[in-house]
């Protein structure tokens, strides 16, 4: 059977390509010692104004995505591969839950989530592994609210728990979204590297923010 091109399963409609540059600004880390010999990372896709989205994180041939970690994710048995599996009910009794790694769009659980994802085989992921795809994506429409960057001017896209203070969490990603003037933008090859308690330098930070330069901008 025929791949399917996944340009078709994550934009609606036909768009024609350009050079200009999204109000996308690049990828950071909000790290959380859990106490336990394990750390959290909660990764963000940054923006400049509110009405930004980012609606899609994607791979596809020309550019594969990959997320893994020296060591191991963690992984709960109540949770799932993306945030649509996190009831928040269950938190109270079973607070491990929390630490669970997942992939998302905007949002941290399953309340009003309207999560997709196609072409994308978690399996190794869910057992501690890696993710990678080069004909997949996770997704919500333009129309879902948690696509917008808000007040914080920043769209959640992952969680990642490791199992050692010492690991560390990296890849490579490609975004799609839409900036303030309501232009369709892709972000390619985004690639990350975070560890626990590391502090970019200066230097490292104009680049997470000159990252955004080398995206490839779609207009309707």
């Amino acid at each position: 059977m025929k791949k399917s091109t996944l340009s078709l399963t994550i934009v609606a409609g036909s768009l024609i390509a350009s050079s200009a540059m999204a109000d996308y600004t690049g990828l950071t880390s909000v790290n959380s010692d859990n106490g336990d010999g394990t750390w959290t990372a909660q990764i963000y896709a940054n923006f400049s104004a509110a009405t930004d989205e980012l609606d899609a994180v994607f791979g596809d041939a020309q550019n594969a995505l990959s997320i893994s970690t020296s060591g191991m994710f963690y992984q709960n048995a109540l949770g799932g591969a993306t945030s649509q599996s996190i009831n928040p009910a269950l938190i109270p009794l079973f607070p491990s839950l929390a630490l669970d790694s997942w992939v998302t769009i905007g949002l941290s659980d399953q309340t009003d989530n309207a999560l997709l994802n196609i072409g994308i085989d978690f399996s190794g992921f869910e057992a501690g592994g890696s993710i990678s795809t080069d004909n997949g994506s996770w997704f919500a429409t333009p129309d879902d609210p948690q696509v917008l960057a808000g007040a914080d001017l920043r769209v959640l896209v992952g969680q990642f728990t490791m199992m050692g203070m010492d690991d560390n969490v990296s890849g490579v990603l490609n975004l799609q979204g839409k900036a303030g003037d309501f232009e369709t933008f892709q972000a390619r090859d985004q690639a990350f590297d975070f560890s626990y308690g590391a502090v970019p330098a200066p230097g490292a930070l104009a680049l997470l923010g000159l990252a955004g330069v080398a995206s490839r901008r779609r207009r309707k």
